[in-house]
């Protein structure tokens, strides 16, 4: 067999590669694992060539079958990879072409370019899906956590500093729509994703005249009425990775929200504000201090945000001074969105599965919540329903407060007497403000923090997410191998939601 370093410059060059250049210049250390896709699609084009006639049926078949075995070995892990061949689609092409002669035809109307703008979309579509299903998971977790802590109420902060009372699912349920817009954005990019760039060569097509739209269909490049969409610009087409970007954008954002959901469980879980406690499985000690228990799954968590958020930043320096069309730097991409993939998807899975081995503490949460300090609020509300315009209200209240700190008093402790020594309008009913759950009841507006409100947006979310759970896993495009041993049978282009 020849080595890539011959195969990949062709007749042109009169030296082989450097092995130092090899070493610098090779892929295959990363981009294996692409393999899946790029056989599927290989058989794709296969296909397609036999009906334009440039493979025989018997080439197609011997074709298949060799591409069918070297998967087969792949999968069970005995295909020797060779940094000489370079890369996945090298290492791939030279092994079936060493085992049927007729797999030299199967370059024919493609390019490495548009190869791996192809892999690399498959391969991304998967991971779309995948991050969807780990990060509705986590919703659901976060649903379940608010389901059993209710309706136990915590304090809600401003500034880290208590604000009003709040049910401790309410604030769960705001992580919850955090992450709707993330699942949102993924399906979203999807659509743009989801075009077939295989026949923009290496930059200009080919004059060999291929049928894209056949390529297209058979690997699910779809539109919702099952038209193929393939690429209309080849340049654009092999130096396109806007469709990366908007991934690592949406994982970066996604991973800020982790990170802020990590930061509130590591408040939680300390000894100053006892809310929560998290399973011994989930925590880990100190090598020091015996009696440590420590939240290190939500710190790896919100530290892998800034890896996350840097992949991001390095993949936009990466195209911001790249001409037309394909250059080498692109190589520089497939590690970066990797790694987002395998950080994104493994942060949202521990975290689902702290939560789930999470406990509340309602007595401690009950007693922060009962601070009469945070209805504050309710009691100017109180004297705005007798007419008393917010901001002066707002002012008498804060007298209210001043006149509590002198006498050195809890707000609810002060007597009718006294809030009339502030501003005389103050009734007889102005001290039952202070009953926690009078006040969590009233709160009855759409999205408020409101006992009823957080029961209905709760069985909402449980309903909502187990028929998304159930329902939606099929209608998404999952790279199958071999391509025709267990085919898709749909291929929408988004997610659908109720």
């Amino acid at each position: 067999m020849e080595k890539a370093s011959q195969v990949s410059r062709s007749g042109r060059f009169s030296q082989t590669t450097a092995e130092d250049l090899i070493d610098f210049s090779e892929s295959i250390s990363f981009d294996w694992r692409l393999w899946r896709q790029d056989i599927v699609g290989s058989m794709a084009h296969a296909r397609m060539l036999q009906k334009i006639g440039v493979l025989t049926k018997k080439n197609l078949t011997d074709i298949l079958k060799g591409l069918e075995e070297i998967g087969d070995e792949i999968e069970r892990g005995d295909f020797q990879w060779d940094r000489n061949l370079e890369d996945v689609h090298m290492n791939i092409e030279s092994a079936l072409t060493a085992r049927v002669p007729a797999g030299a035809k199967i370059h024919t109307a493609r390019s490495r370019n548009d190869q791996i703008a192809l892999d690399m979309r498959m391969w991304l579509r998967d991971e779309t899906v995948a991050v969807i299903a780990e990060i509705r998971e986590l919703q659901s977790q976060l649903v379940q956590l608010g389901k059993r802590s209710f309706p136990t109420p915590i304090p809600g902060y401003t500034h880290l500093q208590r604000a009003q009372p709040v049910p401790f699912a309410h604030h769960l349920l705001a992580y919850t729509e955090m992450l709707d817009r993330d699942t949102a954005r993924f399906a979203d990019s999807f659509n743009r994703l989801n075009v077939c760039p295989l026949g923009s060569g290496a930059l200009a097509g080919s004059t060999v005249r291929s049928k894209r739209e056949i390529v297209a269909k058979e690997l699910g490049f779809v539109d919702a009425d099952g038209n193929p969409r393939i690429s209309q610009n080849s340049m654009d087409a092999v130096s396109d990775r806007d469709f990366i970007v908007e991934f690592l954008s949406t994982a970066a954002l996604t991973a800020v929200h982790l990170s802020r959901l990590s930061e509130d469980i590591i408040l939680w879980s300390s000894a100053e504000f006892g809310f929560i406690t998290i399973d011994d499985a989930y925590t880990t000690g100190s090598s020091l201090m015996p009696q440590k228990k420590n939240p290190d799954l939500a710190e790896l968590t919100r530290g892998k945000s800034g890896r996350v958020i840097g992949n991001l930043v390095s993949i936009l320096t990466l195209l911001k001074g790249l001409p037309m069309t394909y250059n080498r730097d692109l190589q520089e991409d497939k590690e970066r969105l990797f790694d987002t993939a395998d950080t994104i998807r493994a942060s949202l899975r521990i975290t689902a599965a702290m939560l789930a081995h999470t406990n509340i503490n309602a007595e401690v949460c009950q007693a922060a919540a009962e601070d009469p300090s945070l209805l504050a609020t309710d009691l100017a509300d109180y004297l705005v329903k007798l007419g008393i315009p917010f901001r002066e209200a707002h002012h008498i209240v804060g007298a209210v407060v001043a006149l509590a700190e002198e006498k050195k008093r809890a707000l609810n402790k002060l007597t009718l007497g006294d809030l009339k020594s502030v501003d005389s309008r103050f009734k007889r009913d102005a001290l039952t403000v202070f009953s926690l759950i009078r006040g969590l009841q009233e709160r009855k507006t759409p999205g408020s923090p409101g006992l009823q409100e957080v029961k209905r947006q709760l069985k909402e979310w449980r309903t909502r997410l187990s028929h998304e759970q159930n329902s939606t896993a099929d209608n998404w495009i999952i790279t199958r191998f071999p391509a025709d041993r267990s085919p898709p049978s749909r291929f929408p282009v988004v997610l659908p939601h109720p």
